[in-house]
């Protein structure tokens, strides 16, 4: 038996790709185990047989990342593979160091190993850190070539917290699709934008079954688009990158894993978010892109706010509700909620961390830094209803929802809501439109 023993340290998501397209059916290695960091409740798990392959009739155990030291000893482990993304440089070398200190080789896959080819002309939409508005570019992208009649299909970076051997592929085109497949706030959050404008999404494990299904999609596919996940690189050779900068974070560009990388791959670098940034940080943003990729083409864009119900916000007590992995391994000290509390003139924003209730004090002793927002955690049951709980024993007048879904669509809240809507906006000649006219004009679509 001359093969590697492999662990790999994951996140449920990049973790399964990576064992899918480069370890899945190699007779070098053997995969003896994952381990899972960021969600909540996916280790003690096992990757299923059904998605493993023939060298793993007994699938593979998945077991917190916290074990890994010990793992690597007891299992016999020659090598890991850093499989997540959305971290600091500083973090992936200090899990380097456990690997290495407990005897094992570190090891980093690159797009070149990992990313699958597809028969149709294919853009992917990536960013430098999470909560950059990938998923409003994406939304722009996709708008821009229907508007030239052509039929386009989605594919978001995986979120699969469920039952792995049934989320293989997943397909989705209506609001009953996400109660279907059983989606999670985090998924919601993805999925919605896209079917309540028409777009049909997959997502799910296995992400060469899910290209091939999203290519022969029974309503047609012309184009597609990869709507990635944190900061990850995408799982498909592109034939257009567009990768999204916040200067809200300026330098994290730099300083995040695999973020630099889909900076310095990108052909279009979109800086989001200048109507609510400071000058000083979108020019830090700007010459750390030409410094990465001086080949880039540079588009500046606006999260262009709107809120339905304003009246419940302007000089009213308010809980901002904001998207969760932004807040947390995303680090944001603000999101669309936040800067929407601020314009519509609110009179206080009330701090809930006197109110978390269950799985949510566990967030905040993990994620120190949220302060006075509330994440929308909702990973699963549980999370949904302590996220309820909190909410409804706020001392406030109003929810300011700052979330890409409808959350009293899932929740039952006791207070008057504002929900907040951004778009992206460019600013300046260069533009998403052009872009796309070129795209459509090479391919000869």
């Amino acid at each position: 038996m001359n093969f590697k023993k492999v662990i790999i340290i994951g996140a449920a998501g990049r973790d399964f790709h990576n064992f899918n397209t480069y370890y899945r059916d190699n007779e070098d290695y053997r995969v003896v185990a994952f381990t899972a960091a960021q969600i909540p409740d996916i280790d003690d798990r096992k990757y299923p047989p059904e998605l493993a392959g023939n060298l793993y009739p007994e699938g593979i155990p998945i077991y917190s990342q916290d074990r890994l030291g010990d793992l690597i000893k007891d299992l016999e482990v020659d090598e890991c593979v850093f499989s997540y993304s959305d971290v600091s440089y500083k973090e992936v070398m200090g899990v380097s160091a456990i690997v290495n200190a407990s005897g094992a080789d570190f090891k980093l896959l690159g797009p070149e190993s990992t990313m699958i080819e597809s028969s149709k002309p294919l853009i992917s939409v990536c960013a430098v850190r999470t909560g950059c508005g990938k998923s409003q570019t994406s939304r722009k992208i996709i708008e821009l070539l229907m508007a030239h009649n052509l039929k386009v299909v989605a594919i978001r970076h995986p979120m699969p917290y469920g039952d792995l051997t049934a989320q293989k592929v997943q397909r989705f085109a209506t609001l009953e699709d996400l109660k279907k497949h059983k989606c999670t706030i985090e998924e919601m959050e993805e999925y919605e934008p896209h079917v309540t404008r028409g777009n049909i999404i997959y997502a799910g494990v296995d992400y060469e079954a899910i290209l091939r299904a999203a290519e022969d999609d029974p309503d047609g596919c012309d184009v597609i688009v990869w709507d990635g996940g944190n900061n990850d690189f995408s799982f498909y050779k592109s034939d257009l990158t567009v990768t999204v900068l916040d200067p809200h974070r300026p330098g994290h560009e730099l300083e995040y894993y695999p973020g630099e990388v889909n900076l310095r791959i990108a052909d279009v670098a979109v800086i989001n978010k200048i109507d609510s940034a400071d000058k000083d940080s979108i020019q830090k943003v700007e010459e750390n892109i030409k410094m990465a990729n001086s080949r880039a083409a540079v588009i500046k864009a606006e999260s262009k706010i709107t809120v339905d119900n304003p009246e419940v916000i302007k000089g009213k007590r308010v809980l901002v509700v904001e998207d969760g992995p932004t807040l947390t391994h995303g680090e944001m000290k603000l999101g669309a909620g936040t800067i929407a509390a601020q314009r519509f003139e609110a009179k206080e924003l009330v701090d809930p961390r006197p109110f978390i209730v269950g799985k949510l004090v566990e967030t905040y002793n993990t994620y120190k830094d949220i302060g006075t927002l509330l994440p929308a955690m909702g990973y699963g049951e549980q999370q949904l209803k302590d996220l309820e709980e909190t909410i409804n024993m706020t001392d406030c007048d109003s929810v300011v929802i700052g979330t890409p879904i409808d959350l009293t669509r899932i929740i039952n809240v006791n207070k008057p809501c504002a929900r907040v809507y951004y778009e992206l906006n460019e600013v300046g000649t260069q533009n998403l439109d052009e872009t796309i006219k070129d795209f459509i004009k090479k391919h000869q679509l």
